[in-house]
């Protein structure tokens, strides 16, 4: 068990984030295993809303907000200048949700990979476009409602499965890929720290439960972090230099059934038995049972 001193803290407290905000969770364990010596650029989110609302800010670094798609060229900036300055020590962290990550900023993010910027990159993973009024992206799960992803007789929620960007991170051959989850902060704070110690394009995509956008009890933000991964439905994991034959499990999933963590969401609710079988096969087939 780790043992943090509120002095620790460079996310601090006061923020306006939900009651059980998963991203508010993970952010925190971020910035303490980044510590003081970091500049921040983060997108626009829901993390910008409730963190950064001048003139208050719960960020205790040097801070930059930005638009939705410019996250990565803001930060190779950044990494550049500084590298120009003789600073080599500072480390450049880009804070972004899925919608500015794997949507709207993900050509200047895929820009930023080819030409292997020294910079890391941590997507919270709320799975929509949670502040805008809870709008699809490309992170949705496969049959979930949301405001433009309703439910129907014909049309039973989202269509399409996740992009996967860990994946795709790794088809570019950057140096470090990972996946975490607001569920699992030891693994979380492991994987920043490892990602800190490596030169060039890192990307951390961390599954950050939202509240109003899944619909589920504030209380039971890391019962549902933690059912995602030991369904097998998300998986922790880590891929180093592009080489996705040996990626590396960090947590292995006992495989409990997926209707455990589909059922303490509204978000699925509406779903049939034929449709959470679908569901497990394609999670069985993921993992090759």
């Amino acid at each position: 068990m780790v043992e943090f001193k509120r002095e620790w803290d460079i996310f601090t407290s006061g923020h306006t984030a939900c009651a059980g905000c998963g991203a508010a969770l993970a952010i925190r364990t971020i910035m303490r295993a980044i510590g003081k010596d970091c500049i921040v650029v983060n997108t626009t989110s829901c993390s910008e809303i409730f963190s950064a609302c001048f003139p208050r800010s719960a960020w205790k670094v040097p801070y930059i907000h930005v638009t939705f798609e410019n996250g990565a060229s803001v930060a190779s900036g950044v990494s550049r200048a500084l590298k120009a300055q003789g600073n080599n020590h500072t480390k450049v962290v880009v804070i972004a949700g899925d919608g500015g990550t794997a949507d709207i900023g993900f050509g200047a993010l895929s820009g930023s990979w080819e030409r292997n910027e020294d910079i890391l990159y941590i997507m919270y993973n709320n799975g929509a476009y949670e502040n805008t009024g809870i709008q699809r992206s490309s992170q949705t799960p496969l049959y979930a409602w949301t405001t433009t992803s309703q439910i129907g007789k014909e049309i039973r929620g989202k269509q399409e499965p996740i992009k996967p960007m860990v994946k795709i991170a790794a088809a570019h051959g950057i140096p470090y890929a990972a996946s975490a989850s607001a569920g699992y902060l030891l693994d979380l704070e492991n994987k920043v720290k490892k990602a800190l110690n490596i030169q060039g394009s890192r990307f951390i995509d961390v599954l950050s439960p939202c509240v109003p956008g899944w619909k589920y009890d504030p209380q039971l933000t890391v019962e549902v972090a933690k059912l995602a991964v030991e369904t097998g439905l998300w998986k922790l994991n880590e891929i180093e230099n592009g080489d996705i034959q040996n990626e590396k499990i960090t947590v292995q999933p006992n495989f409990k059934p997926v209707e455990d963590y589909l059922k303490l969401q509204g978000r699925f609710k509406h779903l049939t038995p034929d449709e959470i079988k679908y569901i497990q096969a394609r999670v069985n087939k993921d993992w090759k049972r």
